[in-house]
């Protein structure tokens, strides 16, 4: 990115939303100036123990004007996984155009609704987010607050993300072939037509039916099914389906923040990793599908025991 946008010590880069710094320490390192923005006590100690200048603050329009009078306008200003929990998006929007220098480049990366759809990721529709963005949505924000899209990547992250590039309306770059391209696609997937979600509605109830026939017909055969991962995904997933502890005995997860407790809504209890080996156990479930490989990678030495180890969809048929 310091090449692409030609940054250097004399650069001003900005992060909204960043967290505890990993981003803006490889400015720090390359010696580029830059701040962050980000409302969490604790991650925000964590970036300035990092040497990355933090500003505990929820960023929006009226915080952008203080910004720009005590810091100046931004090179490169980046928000990324931020814009979904945004309640507001237009007067955070116009407060990302308030910190950019007239030829300065914004960076913004979100889930892409598209692939959301395609793939009936109905799982990653979380509590905290306030909006789900298809390119063309963005893009007329953009236009609405005196911006305009100039490139777009297209990310394996979080099931298909879009990391996209903006500039003022004014700035007189050229527009990369792949904004048209995706904008077609989106088009031809008929994301601007209602059927569309309904269709991914009935599909969504479809599954939520196939994985409880699956969990009812091994809990009648006497087969234990658990689950690994107690993020967001797969706490969707249960709550939607209904499922309770007598079908999903627990969970694992990794992180010993979420040992000893218990999934919201259905009080499946998380346990430590290693109960994989020490209970008695016939298949496990991997519900944060987006790092699968990683984790069946990990668990690989329980086919020794005779456990399967799969991903939703690979244990039921919609």
């Amino acid at each position: 990115m310091k090449s692409r946008l030609f940054l250097d010590n004399e650069s001003f880069v900005v992060e909204i939303a960043s967290n505890d710094g990993y981003l803006l320490k490889n400015f720090v390192d390359m010696g580029v100036p830059c701040l962050g923005v980000e409302p969490t006590e604790k991650t925000a100690e964590m970036a300035e123990k990092q040497g990355v200048a933090t500003i505990r603050r929820f960023f929006d329009h009226d915080f952008s004007e203080e910004l720009v009078k005590e810091k100046g306008q931004a090179d490169l200003v980046v928000a990324n996984n931020v814009y979904a929990h945004v309640p507001d998006i237009n007067d955070f929007t116009l407060g990302l155009a308030a910190i950019l220098k007239p030829k300065g480049t914004l960076v913004l990366e979100f889930p892409h609704l598209t692939r959301m759809i395609e793939g009936d990721q109905f799982d990653t529709v979380y509590h905290e987010h306030f909006s789900y963005f298809s390119l063309f949505t963005v893009n007329r924000i953009f236009r609405e607050c005196g911006l305009k899209l100039v490139d777009v990547d297209e990310l394996p992250t979080h099931g298909g993300s879009l990391r996209v590039y903006g500039a003022h309306e004014a700035d007189t770059r050229a527009i990369s072939d792949s904004v048209a391209a995706i904008l077609e696609r989106e088009k031809s997937c008929g994301l601007q037509q209602l059927s569309t979600y309904l269709g991914f509605n009935k599909r969504a109830e479809r599954i939520k039916v196939a994985f409880l026939d699956y969990l009812i017909d091994r809990y009648k055969a006497g087969r234990v099914v658990v689950g690994y991962g107690a993020a967001a995904k797969g706490n969707t997933l249960l709550n939607y389906s209904g499922v309770k502890k007598d079908l999903l005995p627990f969970i694992v997860d990794a992180a010993p923040s979420k040992q000893g407790k218990f999934l919201p809504g259905s009080h499946i209890p998380v346990l430590n990793p290693d109960a994989l080996w020490v209970e008695n156990i016939d298949e496990v479930i991997i519900f944060p599908w987006n790092i699968s490989d990683e984790i069946k990678e990990q668990l690989s030495g329980l086919s020794e025991k005779g456990v399967a180890v799969s991903t939703l969809f690979e244990v039921i048929e919609i």
